[in-house]
């Protein structure tokens, strides 16, 4: 849970920063880049709904490893964008694509036995890149460092909302 908290947290600190400077980017738009962050994380539904089941019910192959890929990220940020208006199409594809990306990036960091990231370029290659090994996605330090930004970030942000 630590680790989808600071997935959504980062784009979060990103996108509220950048609205100090972007005139549309409100914190409407942020929610909508920080949902983009829980896509890789949809990996989990499987603890509660196992492969096999949905597999059953669509009558065909499916796993879902590829929702914590670059692909998977592409392929449903396209489908929520199709959720929104016409004429919002671009702007939600953009930040939910890069709500993604943040969390591929964090999750590109973690500690892997073997020095190498997950595929998660998939499936414009498999090659795994390397990773600098950073942290542990279980370590508490993460996640209070992500929390600190986080509530820096809103009182600076309430603080120049006031000052408008």
């Amino acid at each position: 849970m630590a680790d989808l908290l600071t997935h959504l947290l980062v784009p979060y600190i990103l996108l509220t920063v950048a609205s100090w400077r972007i005139d549309w980017l409100n914190q409407h738009w942020v929610v909508v880049g920080m949902g983009g962050a829980a896509i890789p994380d949809l990996v989990k539904v499987g603890i509660v709904v196992d492969g096999s089941t949905v597999e059953a019910f669509l009558g065909m192959p499916f796993t879902y490893a590829p929702l914590s890929t670059l692909g998977g990220v592409l392929l449903l940020a396209g489908i929520i964008t199709v959720a929104f208006e016409r004429r919002h199409w671009r702007r939600v594809f953009g930040l939910v694509t890069f709500g993604g990306l943040t969390s591929l990036l964090l999750d590109g960091m973690r500690v892997y036995a073997d020095g190498r990231a997950s595929a998660w370029l998939y499936p414009f290659t498999n090659w795994r890149p390397p990773t600098p090994s950073l942290y542990v996605s279980s370590d508490p330090t993460v996640l209070v460092v992500a929390l600190l930004a986080a509530g820096t970030v809103a009182v600076i942000d309430r603080q120049i909302q006031a000052g408008n």
